[in-house]
């Protein structure tokens, strides 16, 4: 699971270590004694994380594959197999592509690299470093720049630099190197408009070589050019036909955090450490596989079953969007879709599990009404049908989810979230209540889909207004896609739809989702600005009042 607001964290919502005090049934205990074998095999150090598009995600996926076929499920996937595989963006790479020459010494692409924003281009020119003349590159000294600055609390680097950028190309300058500012790293994967000219950063040991005498005539040759990385995740789709109408979804999502590659670790620092994931999300996965064991075992189906064990949700929902746009089955043949994600840490104090996506159909009340025994849970409800899950794709459809969840704690997102603190007897009790759940649909008809208030991704900026849209996290391009829109917020009222591209917000540029909360936090309730957005390649603008 993925974003949520740290000061949920801060509140001390933990769980507690496992307990086996209470009295199982021997069927019970079996459930319970697979539960812990799939998540200490999911957790287990040689899957490293199981991070999308790596070696650890293909093992995890070949152990639920496994298991599923075991069962007896039949593969869903594309082409007939099990798996459903799809691309992930992961930056830019200028190894190939690039090169920097000085007084015709080529330099190691370890002592350089391009701004990722670059236009790709080729240059040949003799510049000198004190001279700041039009048709050569020009040269900035951006470790002085900084020490200037360094009493300035308004100081703000990146858009400086850019102020810099700017400045020198419409003075005439044809590439800008920078140098003396070891800060400065490669960010594959940054986001934004294209610089005006290419942007060279070169490091300390090359530029007191080259750099060193100001009256120095230099030889430079330079090219930028990028190749576009990518890495492939895949989804593991398992299908139980029982010859119905319909169709019941049942998902979990078991990709998790690698080595903190995607910066997406609660340890800030530079090598956060293996992050194996047990609650986030091997105990999903886990429920998930005894699930459709149990149903399996079942001799009467009002519905068929489609098992998805989804990945890429740590990056933005990728694997359950991927497979909304590029169903398997016909989405309107899918009754509705329940989805756990970290259920393994249930408290067996305050007993608390949160259903996700009551409101997302008006047969929620009524079923959960119909199951008296809840001497296992205290039951809170969220009727919204988004959230930092894999449900919020199929919400995103019209179609009625759930979503099970048994809290944050201490070691979310964090190498401490390890497969010794599951409580496996209440991750049974969730799998158990979720069969209760669907057996209690069976006599329904279709189940009818209802939109629900939507619910804010967490970031690490602090808003007090809202522009009313759902950002699309899965878009890698320059901007903020809109996934949805609320209905009477400022985003529809400003004529905003589906598939626009938000690129800025009022004097605030919007590369990124990021870029796009630390926007809407420059604002209060009542202000007004102007949005701008692209559709279908043409940009607009709007006014909006928040």
């Amino acid at each position: 699971m993925n974003w949520f607001p740290r000061a949920l964290l801060a509140a001390g919502l933990i769980s507690t270590l496992p307990a086996f005090s209470q009295r199982l049934k021997k069927a019970d205990k079996i459930v319970v004694a697979q539960l812990k074998e799939h998540v200490y095999f999911l957790a287990d150090d040689r899957l490293e994380g199981r991070r999308a598009g790596t070696k650890g995600e293909q093992l995890a996926a070949d152990y639920i594959k496994n298991q599923l076929t075991t069962i007896g499920l039949t593969p869903k996937g594309n082409q007939n197999g099990w798996y459903q595989e799809f691309p992930i963006y992961d930056g830019k790479d200028y190894s190939q592509g690039s090169y920097l020459f000085i007084n015709g010494n080529e330099i190691n692409k370890k002592n350089f690299f391009p701004h990722p924003l670059s236009p790709e281009r080729m240059l040949e020119a003799m510049p000198s470093i004190a001279l700041k003349e039009e048709g050569v590159p020009w040269f900035l000294d951006f470790g002085a720049e900084k020490e200037a600055n360094k009493s300035n609390p308004h100081f703000d680097e990146e858009a400086a630099l850019l102020e810099k950028i700017k400045l020198a190309a419409e003075k005439g300058a044809t590439a800008l190197v920078v140098f003396n500012d070891p800060a400065q790293q490669y960010k594959p994967k940054q986001k934004g408009e294209e610089l005006p000219i290419p942007v060279f950063f070169l490091n300390k040991q090359e530029s007191d070589k080259y750099l060193h005498d100001e009256t120095d005539m230099l030889e430079i040759k330079l090219k930028t050019g990028f190749n576009k990385l990518e890495r492939t995740g895949r989804n593991v789709i398992g299908f139980m036909d029982n010859g119905a109408a319909n169709t019941v979804v049942i998902g979990a999502h078991y990709d998790h955090l690698g080595y903190g590659e995607d910066e997406n670790s609660m340890i800030r620092t530079e090598n956060p450490g293996l992050h194996n994931g047990a609650d986030d999300n091997a105990s999903g996965t886990a429920a998930l596989i005894e699930l459709a064991r149990l149903l399996k075992k079942e001799k009467k189906h009002a519905f068929n079953y489609l098992f998805i064990a989804f990945s890429a949700e740590e990056l933005g929902l990728f694997g359950s969007k991927y497979f909304t746009e590029n169903p398997t089955i016909p989405l309107n043949t899918i009754n509705y879709m329940v989805n756990m994600d970290m259920v393994g840490r249930l408290n067996d104090s305050s007993k608390a599990l949160t259903v996700g996506g009551y409101g997302t159909s008006p047969a929620w009340s009524t079923t959960f009404s119909s199951i008296s025994d809840n001497r296992y849970f205290s039951l809170k409800y969220d009727s919204s049908g988004t959230g930092p899950s894999d449900h919020s794709s199929f919400y995103r459809k019209d179609i009625p989810v759930l979503f099970f969840f048994t809290g944050l704690h201490t070691d979310y997102h964090k190498p401490s979230d390890d497969a010794d603190r599951i409580n496996y007897v209440g991750q049974l009790r969730i799998v158990q209540l979720i069969q209760t759940v669907i057996k209690s649909t069976a006599s329904q008809p279709k189940l009818a889909f209802t939109k629900t208030r939507e619910q804010q991704m967490g970031t690490s900026a602090r808003f007090k207004v809202t522009l009313g849209i759902m950002p699309d996290y899965a878009f890698s391009g320059n901007g903020v896609r809109v996934e949805g829109v609320s209905e009477g917020r400022p985003a529809q009222k400003a004529g905003l739809k589906t598939g626009d591209i938000i690129t800025k917000l009022g004097d605030f540029p919007v590369a990124s989702v990021e870029q796009y909360m630390q926007a809407l936090s420059k604002f209060n309730k009542g202000d007004k600005t102007t949005v701008v957005y692209q559709r279908d390649s043409t940009e607009h603008a709007a006014s909006v009042e928040f």
